[in-house]
C-alpha cells in the first residue's frame, strides 16, 4: 500500500475532532482534513498557539471550515467541560492525538502521572463522553514504543520508581489496550463505529524536544534531524485511519520501522490480552468516573 495524504477523498459534510491540533501530527492532520473539505474541530491546550495554528491553516486553505476549542487533556475536569460543550455536535471521526513525551515526573490536577493522564486517561474519558455522538470511527494514536511498555499496576503514578521513557511506553501500551478493547465492546454492542489504533513511526515533532530534559532533549534534537521522517509523512497513518474505507476496526496501522506508508501490523502480543485490557478499562473508569454503556466482552 502506497497511500499518502493526496489519496484523501472529499470529506465534505464530515466533522472531525482532533486533539493536540496546534502542532506536530495533530496540526498536519487538521490541515489535510481541512484541505479536503472536512469540518475540523481543533482541540488545543494553549489558546494562543491554537489561534496561530488556526490562522496558519486558514491561510493555507482559504475557506477552511475550522473551530477552535481549548482543553487540557491531562485535566479530567477540563476534558469533561470540553465534552459538555460538544453535547449538541455530531462527530464523524474522533482523533485521539494529543500527547506528551518523556517529561520529568509530575502529576495531573487529579493526581495521575502526567503522561498516563494526558495520553490515556484524558482520551479514555473524552471518547466515553462523546461516544453516542460519534458516527464513524475513533482513531487512537499510539507509538511503536508501546512494544517496550507495560502497565505498572502497583505504581501507576511513578511514586516508587519513575522513568520518563518507561512511563511514556506505559501510556502508549495503554493506548493499544484501550483501542483494542473498545473495538471488542463496540462489536459486542453491534455498533458500526470503528476503533482503530495508529502509530507514526519516527516523525520529527516537538514531542522529542519539549518533554525531555537534559541529555534526552539534546538527543531528541539530533535524532529528529538525522533519523526522523517529516511530520507530514508521520501523519499519514492517522489520516488513513481517519478517512479510508479500508481501515478496519481493531487494526493497528503504521509504517514498518521509522518511516514509510501506512500498513496493518501486529501490536506486541501483551497489548492484545483481553484480561489486561479489561483490567485497564475498569481501572480507567474508576479513575475518570466515566462509564461506558457498552457490554463487557467475555
Amino acid at each position: 500500500m502506497t497511500w499518502t495524504a493526496q489519496d484523501i477523498s472529499d470529506q465534505t459534510d464530515r466533522t472531525f475532532l482532533v486533539t493536540g491540533a496546534n502542532s506536530g501530527l495533530g496540526y498536519v492532520t487538521a490541515l489535510e482534513l481541512a484541505r479536503h473539505h472536512g469540518h475540523v474541530i481543533m482541540v488545543v491546550r494553549n489558546e494562543a498557539k491554537g489561534r496561530e495554528a488556526l490562522a496558519s491553516i486558514g491561510a493555507a486553505v482559504p475557506g477552511a471550515s475550522l473551530q477552535l476549542l481549548v482543553a487540557d487533556m491531562a485535566d479530567l475536569d477540563s476534558v469533561k467541560r470540553l465534552a459538555a460543550g460538544l453535547r449538541d455536535h455530531t462527530i464523524d471521526v474522533l482523533v485521539n492525538n494529543a500527547g506528551i513525551m518523556m517529561p520529568p515526573r509530575s502529576l495531573s490536577p487529579q493526581g495521575h502521572e502526567s503522561q498516563f493522564a494526558t495520553n490515556h486517561l484524558g482520551h479514555f474519558a473524552l471518547t466515553g463522553l462523546l461516544l453516542d455522538q460519534i458516527t464513524d470511527r475513533i482513531v487512537t494514536v499510539s507509538s511503536d514504543l508501546h512494544r517496550s511498555g507495560s502497565i505498572h499496576w502497583d505504581d501507576l503514578t511513578g511514586a516508587k520508581k519513575y522513568s520518563p521513557a518507561g512511563f511514556y511506553s506505559q501510556s502508549k501500551f495503554a493506548n493499544v489496550l484501550f483501542g483494542l478493547e473498545l473495538d471488542r465492546r463496540l462489536r459486542a454492542a453491534g455498533s458500526a463505529v470503528r476503533s482503530i489504533i495508529t502509530h507514526p513511526g519516527y516523525a520529527a515533532t516537538n514531542l522529542q524536544t519539549t518533554g525531555p530534559t537534559g541529555m534526552m532533549k539534546v538527543l531528541g534534537r539530533i535524532t529528529n534531524r538525522v533519523f526522523a521522517q517529516p511530520v507530514q509523512k508521520g501523519a499519514w497513518s492517522q489520516l488513513y485511519a481517519a478517512v479510508s474505507p479500508e481501515a478496519l476496526s481493531g487494526q493497528y496501522i503504521g509504517p514498518k520501522g521509522r518511516s514509510g506508508f501506512p500498513t496493518v501490523q501486529d501490536p506486541v502480543a501483551a497489548a492484545t490480552s483481553p484480561e489486561s485490557a479489561k483490567r485497564l478499562w475498569e481501572l480507567s473508569e474508576d479513575l475518570t468516573s466515566v462509564h461506558y454503556h457498552l457490554p463487557v466482552t467475555a
